[in-house]
């Protein structure tokens, strides 16, 4: 549990889960957030293989309505390093973050982290 800890940004992402860095292989999940922005879990959604992981919104979702989330931010790493988003994690994000706005549990962002650093995908525009 991570109360207190509040998610100002990308920095803040990849600080609560420094471990996705050196992972050998993809894991994707949330950090889910109460109203005042702050993390009170940080969930595993699925663990993947070298350059891939299963990912859909009821399981996203599942914890974050479990837990009482105000907010999540999805986060995974690329195993690869480069932190850049692919074809299908654009597209993951906005299918999951349209379920959100259905359920009223809004996505604020998609940090990728890699051994090279870490990218937005809001602040790229792309959610």
């Amino acid at each position: 549990i991570f109360i207190q800890v509040s998610v100002r940004g990308p920095e803040d992402v990849a600080a609560a889960w420094p471990e996705l860095a050196s992972s050998d292989r993809e894991v994707f999940g949330t950090l889910l957030l109460n109203a005042r922005h702050q993390i009170t879990r940080r969930v595993v959604i699925s663990v993947g293989s070298l350059n891939a992981s299963i990912v859909h919104p009821r399981e996203v979702f599942k914890p974050a309505l479990l837990y009482s989330a105000a907010s999540i931010v999805l986060v995974h790493n690329h195993p690869s390093g480069d932190p850049a988003p692919s074809r299908g994690d654009i597209e993951v994000t906005r299918k999951v973050a349209e379920t959100g706005k259905r359920l009223g549990i809004a996505v604020h962002d998609h940090i990728i982290i890699g051994a090279n650093g870490h990218s937005s995908l809001r602040a790229m525009g792309l959610l």
